[in-house]
């Protein structure tokens, strides 16, 4: 029997601008494929949390961001039939603000475009997303 892999560790990208909108992109990559969330991915060697987001941010919308804030660490597992956990992912959420670019669909992102926060509920959101979303919010004031 082979032995499991450690958790992945992911970051993920709650980017809010002066409209109160947020940036939601279709994947177009497992997991989660084809579904609406946030902009985010897996962590490189000796990458920074940090840098991460920022990386992933750009890479999936074109647009650059500043950090302002941790919003919380999900842990997202994925289950095979018998109930055995086959893929784990740790996924470090942060608030971010946009300060140049304009946004566009990039490496694994099918979609990406800016979503007024009181039309959320019309993408169908995995539930700890829309959590996350909700928390950033409130982090806003």
């Amino acid at each position: 029997m082979q032995p499991p892999s450690p958790p992945i560790a992911a970051v993920g990208a709650v980017i809010w601008n002066r409209r109160n909108e947020i940036v939601l992109i279709r994947r177009g990559q497992e997991p989660r494929r084809g579904e609406w969330s946030i902009p985010g991915g897996r962590l490189e060697w000796g990458e920074s949390v940090r840098e991460g987001i920022v990386r992933e941010v750009y890479e999936e919308t074109g647009l650059e961001v500043e950090v302002t804030g941790l919003i919380d660490v999900v842990d997202s597992l994925t289950r095979d039939v018998a109930g055995a956990v086959i893929r784990h992912y740790v996924l470090i959420d942060f608030l971010v603000r946009p300060v140049s670019g304009t946004l566009m669909a990039g490496s694994d992102a099918a979609e990406a475009r800016w979503v007024a926060y009181d039309a959320l509920d019309e993408y169908h959101l995995w539930t700890e997303t829309r959590r996350i979303i909700d928390a950033a919010a409130r982090m806003q004031g």
